[in-house]
């Protein structure tokens, strides 16, 4: 499977990095993974801000499930059923400290949430590869989810 995942900005901190690299590891076995990372913009206007980050998004012409506050929420049995379900690809998209934009949030082909809970945009980015390595196990019935 191929996974192509989109985010706003660079991950600054060097724990989450090392995270980050730690679970794209374990991935492997599992997954072709990309990463592509949107520049973030540095403007005091949010509005324009995320106009300036969409257009960088839209510009990539891909459809993408967007990580989202708003989308549905999904338990990680459910999370990884709807992986299988995604065929050969899917592109996952993260949005910035701001999210994005309510066209980048219209045109998600889904929205999912990964809590209700608010996390930096950095850390989400760890917290949705885990997710994403723990689906890949229940799918395979590894033992890594209880």
């Amino acid at each position: 499977m191929k996974i192509h995942l989109i985010w706003v900005g660079k991950t600054k901190e060097r724990f989450l990095l090392e995270g980050i690299q730690k679970y794209l590891k374990l991935l492997q076995p599992y997954a072709d993974i990309t990463t592509t990372e949107i520049r973030e913009e540095r403007v005091k206007d949010r509005n324009r801000m995320l106009s300036k980050e969409s257009r960088r998004i839209e510009d990539l012409r891909t459809p993408y499930v967007l990580l989202d506050e708003k989308g549905d929420s999904l338990d990680s049995v459910d999370f990884a059923r709807f992986i299988e379900k995604q065929g050969a690809s899917v592109t996952f998209l993260l949005g910035g400290a701001y999210g994005v934009s309510e066209d980048v949030r219209g045109k998600a082909r889904k929205r999912i949430s990964l809590s209700r809970m608010t996390f930096t945009h950095e850390m989400s980015r760890l917290i949705f590869l885990e997710q994403l390595y723990r689906a890949f196990t229940i799918l395979q019935k590894k033992g890594y989810h209880h």
